[in-house]
């Protein structure tokens, strides 16, 4: 049997797997979902009286201490609205490609803004800031408790998180919501012979 032969046969096997092919965008839909909801809801719950957008509005617009963004509430209401809704129709995979963008685009502004002067890393590498921390913590806190499942971290707040984003969305944006288990697929099945 010839190289080229097994090779084929190979592929041949692989290729049986396509028939699984919607697991692939329904993880990535999954996966983001709740991501962009839980950031959604740090800005403001509608669910919640006390909640309001007013200091992501603030903090969007303010030169000293925020992000001086121009038109601050625009900004604050279009981010809301990008990750909140975006969190239900990835759900759903319900016009998964149109809401691509606009979740791409936060993801570029807060990689921007928020992240880029920080570098890579979202988790800080071992520093001096994440060796004062675990010393004072060991020597006046429950350091054993703490990290009883994991080791302690500090927050980089690189760009790392929002660029894996991106790349999960962009492919969404290509690949759509997938089969069988979207509102997209079902859809364009019903619509298709129009």
């Amino acid at each position: 049997m010839s190289i080229c032969k097994v090779a084929n046969s190979l592929q041949s096997a692989l290729n049986r797997f396509r028939m699984a092919d919607f697991l692939a965008p329904l993880a990535l839909r999954l996966y983001l979902a709740p991501v962009f909801w839980m950031a959604s809801n740090n800005k403001w719950n509608p669910f919640d009286s006390n909640s309001s957008l007013d200091a992501t509005i603030q903090w969007f617009g303010n030169k000293e201490w925020g992000l001086g963004l121009p038109f601050p509430e625009l900004m604050g209401y279009l981010a809301w609205g990008a990750e909140y809704f975006g969190a239900i129709f990835l759900v759903l995979g319900l016009a998964v490609r149109w809401i691509s963008l606009p979740l791409m685009v936060t993801m570029i502004v807060a990689a921007v803004t928020v992240h880029w002067e920080n570098g890579w890393l979202a988790i800080a590498e071992s520093s001096t800031q994440l060796e004062m921390a675990r010393s004072i913590l060991q020597q006046h806190g429950n350091y054993d408790w703490l990290t009883q499942n994991g080791s302690f971290v500090v927050l980089n707040n690189g760009i790392e998180f929002a660029a894996t984003y991106f790349i999960m969305l962009l492919t969404l944006f290509f690949i759509g919501s997938g089969k069988f288990v979207s509102a997209d697929y079902w859809i364009a099945k019903r619509f298709s012979n129009c």
